[in-house]
């Protein structure tokens, strides 16, 4: 009977009994519930409510801002009239702009996961290897000029900067088409 009593398995059983106290404490002498302890919860749970539509308001107005901050920073990036590029620390593409899709003449969504190294111009690649590798040794911004291009052909020339965050496996590389400013 004891292991009965004390069974907190059973849901049911538990639930019964905790009502079962809630009747007792709440009745008055007459056996009646006291109408100042209703009283007092309704009035409790008709604030908590207020409090809870409060909240959801607030909540609303912030997904609002939210929402209308993401539209337009996002618009800006993929608009901007620079390139912009998040690589992994093998160069694969992780994200891009339209900017620097037009840059390397494909397709947006078709670069993700390409390896951006691929689209450096053979006579570059040393000078961006060793920008790319100082970027995950210093953590500070470097930058670099190099042609962009790709079997045999060369694409255009580009100033680059760019930056590895503290703790960050990405780096992000901001990329300016310079061709029509150099002398070639």
């Amino acid at each position: 009977m004891i292991n009965d009593e004390m069974d907190f398995t059973n849901i049911q059983k538990l639930r019964e009994k905790a009502e079962k106290k809630l009747n007792e404490t709440r009745k008055t002498k007459n056996g009646e519930l006291n109408t100042i302890d209703v009283n007092k919860l309704l009035h409790e749970l008709q604030v908590h409510q207020i409090e809870l539509e409060m909240q959801n308001e607030e909540l609303q107005q912030a997904y609002k801002a939210a929402e209308k901050a993401l539209k337009k920073y996002t618009t800006l990036f993929d608009f901007s009239p620079m390139g912009y590029f998040s690589l992994d620390s093998d160069g694969s593409i992780c994200d891009l702009n339209f900017t620097g899709a037009n840059m390397l003449e494909e397709r947006r969504f078709s670069l993700i996961n390409s390896n951006f190294k691929l689209f450096i111009a053979d006579e570059s690649k040393p000078i961006f290897n060793d920008f790319f590798g100082k970027l995950y040794v210093s953590n500070v911004r470097e930058s670099c000029k190099v042609w962009l291009g790709y079997d045999n052909k060369i694409l255009c020339q580009v100033y680059m900067e760019g930056i590895v965050l503290e703790n960050e496996k990405n780096c992000f590389l901001s990329v300016v088409d310079i061709s029509k400013f150099s002398n070639v």
